[in-house]
């Protein structure tokens, strides 16, 4: 984790000095390594506890890099009857074979699925409803420039309110989308566009195959219509679903969102690099020149989860 902020801070902090911008991250690694180091705690917990630690070290790599930045831990309200916690779906933590799999469900009574040909854990994923902090990170926004908020990492903190009394909060056991919630969060601060950044590049078809091709431009339902990313459900799916549902929620006239591999960030903002997704694409798509694998631009398939899911 350390290395890979080191990696990532000039890039966002070169980013920072150009554009208006709120970071937020994932915490999937993190609060599986928790979950598994101390069983009896609850997610909202975890995921406070992961927010806290990845924020301090994004601060810090950030701070080096020649960016000040402001992390929130950021709470969000969830609706603890959704339909989500009646079927887990939400991959946390590493990657195990089957039989360490079933091992471990029968022994802390995880629920576990298969993510490609490997298993991980799942835990409820409902939608976020409400942002507590909002009106903090546009304080931040409005009055201290120079500063970049860090929210809503790893989707927040699930929190529900009490009926009898909406005032009072209680912690969900459940883990947050954390590509929804930064869609959530984006159209909620009116952003012109919400980048999602992975280690694999944007869209592509045939993914990890020799004839794998990828996206330039791509309209939300050209994305809904071939069903993209419903082969990578722990990785890219969400992030195609996020970009998606950014654009279609926005009001801003011309919004759009974009996926893309984090060392192209700079040339995401230029369609450059990636997949820009926004309405108005002529056929529903355009594709990027054909690259061949093993040239540096088409990724290879790996065993592993995507890294960025």
């Amino acid at each position: 984790m350390l290395k890979a902020a080191a990696d990532m801070a000039p890039t966002i902090a070169s980013l920072a000095k150009e554009h208006e911008l709120v970071l937020t991250h994932g915490n999937g690694p993190q609060v599986g390594e928790l979950a598994l180091e101390r069983s009896a705690a609850t997610f909202d917990v975890l995921g406070a506890e992961s927010m806290g630690q990845i924020g301090y070290v994004l601060a810090q790599a950030l701070s080096s890099a020649g960016c000040h930045s402001a992390p929130i831990i950021c709470q969000v309200v969830v609706d603890p009857q959704h339909e989500a916690f009646r079927d887990p779906s939400k991959f946390v933590g590493p990657i195990y074979g089957a039989k360490e799999a079933t091992a471990l469900s029968q022994s802390l009574g995880w629920v576990m699925k298969p993510d490609g040909e490997y298993f991980r854990r799942v835990v409820p994923s409902p939608p976020p409803q409400e942002i507590l902090q909002i009106d903090a990170i546009r304080t931040l926004l409005e009055n201290s420039p120079d500063l970049l908020p860090i929210a809503c990492g790893g989707g927040g903190i699930p929190v529900s309110r009490i009926p009898s009394n909406p005032q009072t909060l209680t912690g969900v056991e459940a883990v947050i989308d954390k590509d929804r919630c930064g869609a959530k969060l984006a159209n909620e601060l009116d952003a012109d566009g919400y980048i999602i950044l992975t280690d694999g590049g944007g869209i592509w078809q045939n993914f990890g195959k020799p004839d794998a091709r990828e996206m330039q431009l791509a309209t939300p339902e050209y994305l809904l219509g071939t069903k993209a990313g419903k082969n990578f459900p722990g990785s890219m799916g969400p992030k195609i679903q996020a970009a998606i549902d950014f654009v279609h929620d926005s009001k801003r006239p011309g919004a759009w969102a974009a996926i893309g591999d984090l060392k192209d960030a700079a040339k995401i903002f230029d369609n450059e690099e990636g997949t820009l997704i926004k309405e108005d694409v002529e056929e529903g798509v355009v594709w990027r020149e054909r690259k061949e694998v093993g040239d540096g631009k088409c990724p290879k398939q790996s065993k592993e989860p995507h890294k960025s899911g």
